[in-house]
């Protein structure tokens, strides 16, 4: 096993590893038309053992028990292929999409434990805050909690995402409703899941710098040709450089696979996850002397503003699922997932409400909310394939239906006022009056339907086209009084893209694409009696981009795109107490490059650079309410961005990394008067195979101690980077 490829990140295992995978002979006539499809791919063709002859089984052919979802022609930082971009098995060269694999060897060199991590060294992506209690990201520009998925399916539950029993996590970039249905405005991110379906015993523990400690493990066996069952599970009891932040977290996910029959294959899984934490809301902002710019609070980055006992944020999730595939032909496949989820979210806040004064004082807010929630989703998709003679068709037709119920509960304390900002902690009186201010439970239920086609007119030509049609079908009551709003909107997705390959290992394509965002936007308690007349936003995007294996193992891309936002909710400019209207509109444009594989056999690289600009291209009325002037920049969006991530092995038992992250400065709001500087962060990495069954790693993170402030919620909640910290981690299989 090569380095850092251990708790997180196991190898595939052998051919003589796992017990002989019957073959049929129509599956031998698939595994070879794949082969013949793709034989350019730079991953190697691997062998797998048959009771009857051994046929090659191209890496991501969908011929093993885990139906080829966990392979992705994975190796080491590079894959080469996804299912998640158009619902087929396809290369990655031949998808018209900016599109950024986390696999599991790459997250565990970074020691990225969770979402939050891996997504650091993402061009083009910046990790918001989240006001302390959920993942929050801004990609290309468009800031999301909701755009989450696990195997193509939706997580819009607001919590943070640990990778423990994930496969690969892929940020698919640019608006995707065609695949994957509302919002995904400035793109998704997708966790591909560990399935049943090789032998695997191993273990990690981690120890480190502010009380981090962490321990998991991947347990699995291919018990007979047609079962299999794994076992992922995760604890973890942190500290943290902020004081009195900490955090435990703990899940379990237990998975099967079942062959019904020749034809007919089943995936099951449990997950339980628990998150318990501070909400930390980081610091404060304070002007800048003569200037009306604002910047990060200046002194210790440890400090609390507001109270750590009082804010917290605690998330319990069951989720079940059932996959089952039967293949009725060579060419004609149906794929059935269901999915549901138990959730119950709670978070309490004491925080910085205001920036600090002239005189040193700040504000802070008081609030908690608890959400509880069930979701029930079902997907089905028939895959079509078929020649024509000179040109190959591949058709895809699907549906989704799910329906959502959420119960919300509110409670606002009064700010409390005039607290030094040089002494911002403190405890609120347990005696605080938090009352009730609001309290609503919300019926969601979608109806989709879509249908795409990957046509190939010559090896030279592809065209991928689709378009999905959702009815979102939404009710809202308000608890407290017992009135009722909804509204239904019915939206169309197109998306179309080509793709011209002058020679194999070279790719150039240009896409358009749409998505929407209802007006409830991702939190269904805001519905009110405003929304008769309001659309949903939409989302348009155009791109061109190329994509070259340069090299058998390293792979380049690069894309330009316009991203245009409309009908975005605004205040009446005419009269603030009038219902809002839909004046807004924004732009992102810019380009981004990325390289990801091996320089040498020695050298593995992942990174690269993203430039972007975006502002306010449609709003109206400048001076009132919260309607804002055109020309601003949008929030969160570093003009410039640079990441990359080396390992090179010394020699078969020793291997280091180094890794830079450079970003420009960013406002922290549309007002755009608070600013969190540009910083360049230098994080290393030590890693050592001490036995053929034992690993262990070192990374420092910050290796030079640079003081920066990573992301903001506004511009009176600004988190501070972590200080210099360090991570020992120890990998056995047994």
């Amino acid at each position: 096993m090569g380095v850092g490829s251990g708790a997180f990140a196991q190898e595939a295992a052998t051919p003589a590893e796992l017990p002989p995978l019957e073959v049929t002979a129509q599956a031998k006539k698939k595994a070879a038309a794949a082969k013949k499809k793709t034989a350019t791919s730079p991953v190697p063709q691997a062998p797998v053992a048959a009771a009857a002859a051994p046929e090659p089984v191209e890496k991501g052919a969908s011929t093993d028990a885990d139906g080829g979802l966990s392979s992705g022609g994975v190796d080491g930082y590079l894959a080469t292929r996804t299912s998640s971009g158009t619902k087929t098995d396809t290369p990655l060269i031949d998808v018209p999409q900016a599109i950024t694999v986390i696999t599991q060897e790459r997250a565990k060199d970074q020691h990225a434990v969770d979402v939050n991590k891996a997504l650091q060294y993402v061009p083009g992506v910046l990790v918001a805050q989240g006001e302390g209690n959920r993942d929050q990201i801004v990609i290309r520009g468009q800031n999301t909690t909701a755009d989450f998925f696990i195997d193509g399916v939706r997580d819009d539950v607001q919590y943070f995402r640990d990778l423990y029993n994930a496969d690969r996590l892929e940020v698919l970039k640019g608006p995707n409703a065609m695949i994957f249905g509302r919002g995904g405005g400035g793109g998704v991110v997708n966790r591909v899941s560990k399935k049943a379906g090789e032998d695997v015993r191993e273990g990690t523990a981690w120890i480190g710098s502010f009380d981090h400690y962490r321990a998991t493990a991947d347990v699995g066996a291919r018990v007979s040709n047609d079962f299999a069952v794994r076992l992922n599970g995760v604890f973890e009891d942190s500290g943290s450089y902020r004081d009195g932040v900490d955090l435990e977290r703990y899940g379990i996910n237990p998975t099967a696979f079942f062959r019904l029959t020749d034809h007919t294959r089943v995936w099951l899984s449990y997950e339980y996850f628990h998150d318990d934490r501070t909400a930390d809301r980081g610091i404060s902002s304070v002007a800048v002397p003569g200037s009306t710019e604002r910047r990060p609070y200046p002194g210790t980055i440890k400090a609390f503003f507001g109270d750590p006992n009082k804010s917290v944020s605690d998330f319990d999730g069951h989720t079940t699922t059932a996959t089952i595939e039967h293949k009725f032909s060579e060419d004609l496949k149906v794929r059935n997932h269901t999915s549901y989820g138990n959730f119950d979210k709670f978070y309490d806040n004491v925080f910085a409400a205001t920036g600090v004064s002239a005189g040193g004082l700040y504000s802070a807010g008081v609030y908690d909310n608890l959400t509880t929630r069930s979701t029930l989703v079902n997907q089905t998709d028939v895959t079509y394939e078929f020649d024509g003679g000179w040109y190959g068709h591949t058709l895809v037709v699907g549906t989704e239906f799910s329906r959502q119920d959420t119960e919300n509960t509110r409670k606002t304390g009064a700010n409390v006022v005039g607290i030094p900002a040089s002494n911002p902690t403190f405890t609120l009186p347990s005696n605080y009056p938090i009352p009730v201010t609001g309290r609503n439970e919300t019926e969601l239920s979608t109806a989709s339907v879509y249908v795409q086609d990957q046509f190939d007119i010559t090896k030279y030509f592809q065209v991928i086209g689709g378009i999905r049609f959702d009815r979102f079908d939404i009710d809202a009551t308000n608890l407290f009084n017992g009135n009722q709003f909804g509204r239904v909107d019915d939206m169309w997705s197109p998306r179309v893209g080509v793709v011209v390959k002058p020679i194999e290992n070279l790719s150039f394509y240009a896409s358009y694409s749409k998505s929407f965002l209802p007006y409830s936007g991702e939190r269904f308690g805001s519905l009110d009696g405003t929304a008769a007349d309001l659309e949903p936003e939409t989302f348009i995007n155009h791109e061109i981009g190329v994509k070259w294996e340069i090299a058998p193992r390293l792979m380049l891309s690069a894309a330009l795109y316009r991203l245009d936002r409309e009908n975005t909710r605004a205040v009446n400019p005419v009269n603030v107490a009038l219902p809002p209207v839909q004046i807004g509109s924004s732009r992102t444009e810019g380009g981004e490059i990325e390289m990801a594989g091996y320089i040498t056999d020695q050298w593995e690289i992942a990174g690269g650079y993203a430039r972007t600009f975006g502002e306010i291209t449609g709003a109206q009325g400048t001076t009132v309410g919260n309607t804002v002037p055109v020309g601003r920049s949008l929030a969160n969006i570093p003009e410039d961005m640079f990441t990359l991530w080396n390992k090179y092995r010394f020699t078969p038992m020793f291997a280091a990394g180094i890794g830079v992250v450079h970003r420009s400065e960013i406002f922290a709001s549309t007002s755009n008067t608070t600013v969190l500087p540009e910083f360049t962060r230098v994080d290393g990495a030590l890693y050592f195979n001490l036995t053929e069954n034992l690993d262990a790693q070192l990374n420092v993170e910050n290796l030079f101690d640079e003081t920066y402030y990573a992301s903001a919620h506004s511009d009176h909640n600004i988190t501070p980077g972590s200080p210099r910290a360090f991570y020992f981690g120890v990998t056995s299989r047994f």
